[in-house]
């Protein structure tokens, strides 16, 4: 080709890359049921009927690595998270002895999207409970994160026998926002909320709470995660799920009821986080007050009648991501030691 005519092209071609950077997406997207992204174990279905509907709630069940303990962990998830988030402390239960179930609740994640759901935590709770009765679970552990956590202390009151230890994780629903001045929003103000939802608002805002204002290569493998699943196909029923399930938390609270618990229970705090629903809407005042989990722990915990509680200073609310090796040895240690008393 002669030099003219090679050089002649050259404002076409560059044109022609830039159309496609253009075009490509920002970051991959994944089915309303999360398809496209890789679970740490393989996800099995548990098919079942609820509020007159046909529903399927994913989950791992993941054996015991060398010697079984005979015991069941059952870990949930919290409201930005996934079962798959919990990948490190599935290896380091495993590899402690026990067998470990890891479900995505309804409305998350790999699980059913309902058009209409009358979200609640004893649902949630029932939801768990026949999964488990499924899979020949008499008696587990729940290890609860974040909305997991008010999801665990929901389960634990309502099937005490079944539960043999309760471990919160960060969780929410340490106070109630809005007997403390929290403006509240309806259901369509959290969906137009989360219609909304990007990879960089939920990287600014993992940021902030979940890990103490640090930012680490391997999070953002979890902002992909949920970004992807806003952006993709399931874009509006997955937001409205979100908003359904936010109104569940808000109108939900368990504060009140920690007294009534009547299994051991450990309380696991990142002292850094600042979690508090509705925040980002509330006067600055209350903002000020809420969401204070170096205070909440201490106070929380006087309310727990078998509780222990062990904080993680300078972590945020995700101990587990954060600091996997740490929180991994901590629960651990904190499940043996349950046990023992």
């Amino acid at each position: 080709m002669p030099p003219s005519r090679f050089f002649g092209l050259l404002p076409a071609l560059a044109l022609f890359v830039a159309s496609q950077v253009c075009a490509a997406p920002a970051s991959p997207s994944y089915g309303v049921e999360l398809q496209g992204f890789d679970y740490p174990h393989p996800v099995e279905r548990y098919a079942f009927q609820s509020q007159r509907q046909a529903l399927e709630m994913a989950y791992m069940d993941v054996p015991p690595r060398g010697e079984a303990n005979g015991r069941v962990a059952v870990l949930m998830h919290g409201k930005n998270f996934c079962g798959a988030t919990w990948e490190s402390t599935i290896a380091a239960l495993a590899g402690a002895g026990y067998r470990v179930v890891v479900p995505d609740q309804i409305g998350f994640c790999a699980s059913t999207k309902p058009a209409h759901y009358q979200y609640s935590f004893q649902q949630l709770a029932a939801n768990t409970q026949a999964l488990l009765q499924k899979l020949g679970i008499q008696r587990a552990t729940l290890v609860g994160h974040s909305t997991g956590g008010m999801l665990a202390t929901r389960q634990a009151l309502m099937f005490p026998a079944s539960v043999e230890q309760l471990v919160l994780v960060n969780p929410i629903g340490l106070e109630d926002w809005k007997a403390l001045g929290v403006p509240s929003r309806s259901v369509d103000d959290w969906y137009a909320r989360e219609l909304k939802l990007s990879a960089d608002s939920l990287r600014k805002y993992e940021s902030n709470t979940y890990y103490g204002g640090q930012w680490k290569p391997e999070y953002e493998r979890w902002v992909t995660m949920l970004a992807g699943l806003n952006s993709g196909p399931g874009h509006e029923i997955v937001a409205w799920n979100s908003a359904l399930i936010y109104d569940m938390i808000w109108t939900q609270p368990v504060v009140y009821e920690f007294p009534l618990l009547k299994v051991p229970t450990v309380l696991m705090i990142g002292t850094a986080d600042t979690t508090a629903i509705g925040s980002d809407i509330a006067p600055p005042d209350v903002k000020a007050r809420i969401g204070r989990y170096d205070l909440l722990g201490k106070q929380v915990i006087k309310t727990i009648p078998q509780g222990r509680l062990i904080e993680f200073p300078g972590l945020g609310h995700a101990p587990q991501m954060q600091a996997p090796e740490r929180f991994n040895r901590t629960l651990v240690e904190a499940l043996g030691a349950l046990d023992r008393r």
